[in-house]
């Protein structure tokens, strides 16, 4: 694994693309992700990304945007009267390609740093998005921003078994995530777990329950049209439907997604989002 620090111009970038309805900018603390090893790097769309990869395998590689809240602080201002006049408001997704509480985070702090930021100068609105329970971590500076700003934070929990055959484990386990969104909940803080992309799931029922009883609300997603292609031919490029497919052949397909949707609006009503509406925060 080799870990560089670099410097950024501008941490703030003005989004394209799926996440456009989503907020008026992305930021990324870090290129490259020491995740892509684990089960949510073999579906990642980010791998097929050349402009990030540089060729390089994904999971090998990260550079710590060291500068990121300096970068912010410097760049903010004009972001929101930018962000205000085109779009409404400045809202800030954090992060599309990369995660935010990596375990190299807790020597460089460059995704609390940036925080730290934005708590100084807050967005309109903020979307923190993560696979692991790291980010529990960071519950007094979240709860800090959930006073002044629009906060949701997405935990992403794709299914609710520990292991999928022929795939790698997850970077945290289906249960410290869990831990994660009630700790974060119970502070006071709007949170999302997002089934995205939706693996197959043992027992749907007991799934959605079990976040309703734990998160504000749920977003499920596909790979089909989540992975940044209408008919997901860059997760089809990767082993994961494989591995689907040998749990629930019909897992693969867009179909899947809706009948797992029905299960959660029956546990959930008024609090499923999907797609990329419930990435907006649009629920029904």
């Amino acid at each position: 694994m080799r870990v560089q620090r670099v410097a950024i111009g501008n941490i703030l970038t003005r989004t394209t693309g799926y996440l456009k309805s989503v907020s008026s900018h992305s930021a990324q603390p870090y290129r490259g992700c020491t995740l892509g090893l684990s089960l949510c790097g073999v579906g990642c769309y980010v791998r097929h990304n050349r402009w990030v990869t540089a060729d390089r395998r994904w999971g090998s590689f990260l550079e710590a945007r060291g500068n990121a809240a300096d970068s912010y602080l410097q760049n903010v201002e004009k972001e929101r009267r930018w962000a205000r006049k085109q779009r409404g408001e400045m809202g800030v997704f954090l992060s599309s390609s990369t995660e935010p509480f990596l375990p190299q985070e807790e020597k460089l702090g460059v995704t609390r740093a940036l925080l730290e930021a934005m708590r100084e100068a807050p967005p309109d609105a903020l979307v923190v998005q993560t696979h692991t329970d790291r980010v529990a971590r960071s519950v007094d500076l979240l709860r800090d921003l959930a006073a002044c700003c629009r906060l949701r934070v997405h935990v992403s929990i794709e299914t609710d078994r520990e292991r999928i055959a022929g795939l790698p484990s997850h970077a945290s386990s289906v249960e410290s995530r869990f831990v994660a969104v009630r700790c974060l909940r119970d502070a006071g803080i709007f949170t999302v777990v997002t089934v995205a992309p939706v693996l197959p799931v043992e027992d749907p029922k007991a799934f959605f329950s079990r976040i309703a009883a734990s998160a504000d609300a749920v977003v499920v997603d596909h790979f089909i049209g989540g992975d940044g292609t209408p008919d997901g031919r860059r997760t089809l490029a990767t082993p994961l439907p494989e591995a689907m497919a040998r749990i629930d052949a019909g897992s693969t397909a867009l179909e899947y997604r809706e009948r797992i949707v029905a299960v959660a609006r029956r546990c959930m009503p008024g609090r499923v989002g999907v797609s990329v509406e419930g990435f907006a925060g649009r629920y029904a």
